[in-house]
């Protein structure tokens, strides 16, 4: 059964935890005690019936000012698919915790107040979607209920964000008219909005397809070199790991980066089978004609198609820290297992996440989003952000901290 990642935003109160809540009680996927426990919790709506918003809601902070701080994540599933939901806070101090969210969903649903319409959080949003290069966009038009179910709204709405998508490059858009209080259109058509004859969410999310790059190639980052060296075992080389992307299959030719050492794949292994071929997001363990030198951090990726190896490299980040961006500063770069020293050498700029402008000198604080080249002190392995998302991605630790200071996508080589 495949599994569907997507996260909620939105401006604050735009009810994106009560839509998850809501999704969650109407499909039965909330367990009995946790039923009971967001009844004790004496959080009412003002028809008095349950808050199911607090269902996300973790931190005693949340629950008690009714705002969501950091991602929440909720899992269910239905006959046709599994779900993993990231909750994201809309207020624009969270912006790393919807960078982290997102980083990881292949969908994102973005809610609007049906009677606040486009806002700024909304652009700011779907900016993020666009620079993360999620495959698909759902605007879901909440509170319909309290502008009476009108037709005219939803409509003035989905003109103003299309006009917004088309400046920003969002291409995979579609449009939701839902009361996630009243529960129109989350798990059953709307009998308030005859006029909408599209799927209700659920039916949406189990039926979507996103459809990956078929011509992209498929990446293996090595977690652990597996070497028993027990009487039974003492010829065993195994390279554990999970599958980026489709095509791994027995009888390929291919590369080890950085080195450059040349093998053939001549097993895979899942949980003690062997497998001809191996799938995107599968851990197994890869077994190699060869005695090659690999260890952990070094990529196995298809002779036909190898990674980039370079070590100055341009990159969008979101920086994470409350200490500024310090381009004299040795940073640590994690890209899957590898981890490599890195310095700052052209902070190029940043972006006004509101008006999507570009902003020159200026200092990289907490939560702001910029374009930087860096240099490593060893090879990089990686795609660009527009070939291959998955394997772009990376953070920046502060070894004196061992604080996690920034996420970043390579878009090129500098």
């Amino acid at each position: 059964m495949n599994i569907l990642k997507f996260i909620t935003a939105g401006s604050v109160d735009d009810g994106k935890s009560t839509l998850i809540g809501r999704l969650l009680y109407d499909t039965n996927s909330i367990l009995d005690d946790q039923l009971e426990a967001i009844k004790k919790a004496n959080r009412k709506n003002n028809d008095g019936t349950v808050d199911l918003a607090i269902l996300t809601d973790g931190l005693k902070a949340e629950r008690e000012q009714g705002i969501t701080i950091d991602v929440a994540y909720k899992y269910f599933q239905t006959e046709k698919r599994k779900f993993i939901i990231a909750d994201a806070p809309g207020h624009i101090q969270y912006t790393r915790n919807m960078v982290t969210g997102a980083s990881n969903s292949e969908l994102i649903i973005i809610l609007i107040d049906a009677r606040k319409g486009v806002i700024e959080q909304t652009k700011r949003h779907s900016f993020l979607a666009q620079l993360l290069s999620l495959k698909k966009v759902l605007v879901c038009v909440n509170k319909m209920d309290m502008v009476d179910y009108e037709q005219a709204v939803y409509e003035n709405i989905k003109t103003d964000y299309l006009a917004l998508a088309d400046r920003l490059g969002l291409e995979n858009v579609d449009f939701l008219p839902v009361s996630a209080l009243k529960g129109d259109n989350i798990v059953s058509p709307s009998e308030n909005m005859s006029w909408y004859n599209g799927d209700s969410l659920l039916a949406y999310l189990e039926n979507i397809e996103l459809e990956g790059n078929k011509e992209q190639p498929w990446r293996f980052p090595v977690q652990w070199v597996v070497r028993p060296q027990t009487d039974e075992l003492h010829d065993y080389r195994g390279y554990a790991g999970r599958v980026l992307g489709e095509g791994l299959t027995v009888g390929e030719e291919v590369i080890v980066l950085p080195n450059g050492a040349k093998s053939v794949v001549k097993a895979i292994e899942l949980a003690g089978a062997h497998l001809e071929s191996a799938q995107d997001g599968q851990s197994i363990i890869v077994h190699l004609e060869d005695d090659v030198d690999i260890s952990r951090g070094d990529f196995i990726v298809p002779a036909s198609r190898p990674a980039s190896t370079e070590r100055n490299v341009e990159a969008k980040l979101c920086w994470f820290d409350s200490k500024p961006l310090d381009d004299g500063q040795v940073y640590l770069l994690q890209n899957h297992s590898h981890l490599t020293k890195i310095k700052i050498t052209d902070v190029h700029y940043k972006y006004d996440v509101n008006s999507q402008e570009k902003l020159y000198g200026e200092e990289i604080k907490l939560n702001d989003i910029g374009k930087v080249s860096l240099k490593a002190a060893s090879d990089l392995v990686f795609d660009t952000h527009k070939d291959f998302p998955e394997n772009s991605r990376a953070i920046l630790i502060d070894p004196r901290s061992n604080l996690t200071v920034a996420a970043l996508m390579i878009e090129d080589v500098a």
